[in-house]
Parts: structure tokens; C-alpha cells; sequence
């Protein structure tokens, strides 16, 4: 995978990447690889089936929270600088199943704990609509938002993952923007997907004129952080995969520049969908 033309950072997830492993070993490895790791991710098993930060069980409840404090440790040891949180069971499936008004809070309050405990590290949370919960209370850019701004931390950030903004029904790049105009935009998961579930396919695979658009976005709001695939190529060779997601997304941010920021802009303000579909077919009928 090191050998990867554009590939520079990995990011790894805690616990699983980590069980029964040697960080040291693990981080030299990296190193060996000529590659360096951008963060950490969270990924709670089976044991907080009813919730992290949200659970009933304060016992459990208290045992997310530390084992996110250990995942910003273990960033730290690795150089990384971003530890990315994604709740999949703070949710609920049925009507009257949660207190809405007590689960908010004990996430808020979470949330400000492992933030305050490492100051000087950036958190970012990624939100989905639902999957593996019905509904998950953090489901949408709108809410995630309200969120860092109750729980008042400024490290505290927002990881766009695409997949999950296209299965909210949303238009990503204007999720990218209410992000980057409240200060808030940390990360990038780039996907693709039919938007029914977290398909996790290759980069423009479905959504190639919205991907562009977003990477449009990206340049407009001087996004200057990493760029990161969260795709699952279970039948792909991933190394192949991994290169050609890159691949792609220098391609679609060499269109843009070619055809110019200036030349999109007035595109934009004519409003004019047929100059939008002309744009697309300069991209395929060369």
C-alpha cells in the first residue's frame, strides 16, 4: 500500500486495528512504509449495542468515554492529530424508545469530557443518518453543528463522510459549505453510494457531477486538510482501488482548475442548467 502514487497518510481504527497488536510495531511499520498516520477513529463493538455516550448503563457509558480518551493517546503516540467520532448505536428504532431531552445531554456532556481532556488535539465528529440504528441522533450536518456549538470546545470539528451525506438526502457540497462557513470543517470521507446505505463505492462511481461540485467547494473554501477514502472494496483488489480513488480525485481537481474557478463561478451565477450539462460533457466527449 505504501507504494500507492499520492498516498501519505493512513488512518487506523480503535480498538479493532489494535487488539492483540504492539502499538510500537504498528507504528514502525507505518514508518517503514514511507507513510504517516492522519488520526484515529473510533469504532465501539457490540458491547454498547444500546448506545457510547448515550448508553443506559452509566458503567458502560463511562467505559466509551474511556475508550476514547485511550484512542487520543494512542493518536498521540502515532503522531496523528485528529481523532474522528462516529456513534452508530447513539440512537434509537421505535417511538418513545429514548428520552430525547436526557440522551442530548449526556452527549454534550461526553463530548465536552474527552474534548477538554486534549486540548491539544483535534476531535471531529462524523455523523450518519442511520445504520446500524433506525435513527441516529446525530444525523444530519444541521444537527451535528448545534452540537459543537452546545458542547463549546473549539477543538471539536465535523467529518464529512460523502455516502452518508447522499443516504441524509443531502447535496454535499452545500453541507461542505454551512461546515466550512461556521468554522467547523475538519475532514473528508470520500465514497460513493446509491444513497439506501453506506455503500462505501469507489470515489464518482454514482454521484460524478455532486463529487465535483464538491471538490469545487473544497478549493472555494481553501480546504487544505487530507484527503481521505473510506471505501470498502471487499472484492476489489484494494491496493488497486485505493490508487484509483486517487487517481480520480486528481483528475475531477484538475478539470476544475483547467476549466477555472472564475469560468465555474459564472457559470454558477447564470443559474443555467444547460451550461451545467455542457460542462459535464466537456468531461466525457473529449
Amino acid at each position: 500500500m505504501g507504494n500507492v502514487d499520492g498516498l501519505t497518510h493512513i488512518e487506523l481504527n480503535y480498538p479493532e486495528h489494535f487488539i492483540g497488536q504492539d502499538k510500537k510495531i504498528i507504528k514502525q511499520c507505518i514508518t517503514d512504509n514511507g507513510l504517516k498516520v492522519s488520526g484515529i477513529a473510533l469504532r465501539y463493538n457490540k458491547d454498547f449495542i444500546d448506545g457510547e455516550f448515550t448508553n443506559p448503563d452509566s458503567v458502560l457509558r463511562d467505559k466509551a468515554i474511556e475508550t476514547t480518551l485511550e484512542a487520543a493517546e494512542v493518536c498521540k503516540f502515532l503522531g496523528g492529530t485528529t481523532v474522528t467520532l462516529w456513534f452508530g448505536y447513539d440512537g434509537y428504532d421505535y417511538p418513545f424508545q429514548q428520552d430525547y431531552f436526557r440522551a442530548y445531554e449526556l452527549l454534550v456532556n461526553a463530548l465536552r469530557k474527552v474534548t477538554s481532556a486534549h486540548p491539544d488535539l483535534q476531535f471531529s465528529f462524523e455523523y450518519k443518518p442511520y445504520e446500524p440504528r433506525t435513527f441516529s441522533y446525530i444525523s444530519d450536518v444541521s444537527s451535528t453543528l448545534m452540537l459543537i456549538d452546545d458542547v463549546g470546545n473549539d477543538n471539536l470539528g465535523i467529518t464529512l463522510d460523502f455516502c452518508h451525506m447522499i443516504m441524509k438526502k443531502e447535496n454535499p457540497a452545500f453541507s461542505l459549505f454551512q461546515s466550512a462557513r461556521k468554522n467547523r470543517l475538519v475532514g473528508f470521507h470520500l465514497n460513493d453510494g446509491y444513497g439506501h446505505f453506506d455503500d462505501g463505492l469507489m470515489l464518482g462511481s454514482v454521484h460524478l457531477l455532486q463529487t465535483l461540485e464538491y471538490i469545487y467547494y473544497a478549493k472555494r473554501v481553501n480546504f487544505n486538510g487530507l484527503i481521505y477514502f473510506d471505501t470498502f472494496p471487499s472484492r476489489e483488489d484494494p491496493v488497486a482501488e485505493c490508487a484509483l480513488n486517487i487517481r480520480m480525485y486528481k483528475a475531477l481537481s484538475d478539470f476544475i482548475d483547467q476549466l477555472s474557478i472564475p469560468e465555474i463561478e459564472a457559470m454558477i451565477k447564470s443559474q443555467d442548467a444547460l451550461k451545467v450539462q455542457g460542462m459535464l460533457l466537456s468531461m466525457i466527449a473529449k
